[in-house]
């Protein structure tokens, strides 16, 4: 049973993965035990580099092993996808985009600076996109996968963005919106996978979901980050996201339900599901 594995799961990923990222502070120099450190964007990169090795050496582990699958079947075939993966990335363009000109309208922020460091840009990018596929190969593509074994998808969906949401409740400046909005994440990004059984639109969304957030100057998650944009928040509110960012305002929110029921409305159109199914 697929929710058997999970339970087998988790001790090793959290060894496997933990140590190789405490090994990868150690060689860039940062202690992850200090919450006050802080990690320039080249070291963030180096130690997410280590978590991605980590967490495919374990799903590998597992896939082979316990799953008896190949590695690739957690959703990584590309056929037929080149299409989702551009739509993925322009949503998350077009969702931070008009969410800071929503908010530049609405005069929560304003407008201060643009800061170009092609070096940065070019890491950050790099950063997001590790940081995305280890999320969704770990959450979408393992636990999702696994729990749809076990109990209907849906309700798969349910339990995997609560997972999501909870691996993001020690970040700096957590709220209840930001907990819905994460949670909310975890459905948006897991409910293409429940009918197509590809992360390749999920890790498209993520990534840019994540980089134009940080470009447009919004921090990520209450992480601070290098941005493109930078601005003057007015006050800390409910409607800017405050210092956890855009995914802490009640714009995000409505964002994302507004994906949700338009990619409810595309899977469940049985018409356009056949030809994204790997």
């Amino acid at each position: 049973m697929g929710w058997k594995r999970l339970l087998l799961f988790i001790i090793p990923y959290i060894l496997i993965v933990g140590v190789l990222q405490l090994l990868g502070a150690y060689i860039v120099g940062v202690d992850l035990m200090n919450k006050l450190s802080q990690e320039t964007t080249e070291q963030s990169l180096l130690i997410s580099f280590f978590g991605l090795t980590g967490t495919f050496l374990t799903v590998f582990w597992f896939m082979k092993s316990i799953d008896k699958e190949p590695f690739l079947n957690l959703g990584f075939h590309f056929h037929n996808h080149g299409k989702v993966v551009i739509a993925g990335f322009f949503a998350g363009f077009l969702t931070m985009g008009l969410s800071y000109l929503t908010l530049i309208l609405l005069k929560q922020i304003r407008f201060s600076n643009i800061n170009l460091l092609i070096d940065e840009l070019i890491l950050s990018s790099i950063l997001f996109l590790i940081v995305s596929i280890t999320e969704e190969t770990l959450l979408r593509g393992y636990v999702l996968r696994n729990l749809m074994i076990s109990i209907n998808k849906h309700a798969a969906l349910v339990v995997s963005a609560g997972i999501f949401s909870i691996m993001h409740a020690w970040n700096p400046h957590f709220n209840w919106i930001s907990f819905t909005n994460l949670y909310l994440a975890g459905i948006l990004l897991g409910l293409p996978y429940i009918y197509t059984k590809n992360l390749w639109f999920p890790i498209s969304l993520h990534f840019s979901w994540n980089f134009f957030q940080s470009l447009f100057g919004f921090n990520i998650s209450g992480q601070d980050s290098y941005s493109l944009v930078e601005f003057d928040m007015f006050e800390e509110n409910i409607i800017n996201g405050g210092y956890f960012g855009l995914e802490g305002s009640v714009l995000s929110i409505f964002s994302q339900l507004f994906f949700i029921i338009v990619l409810w409305i595309f899977f469940n159109n049985k018409k356009n599901t056949k030809p994204y199914v790997s």
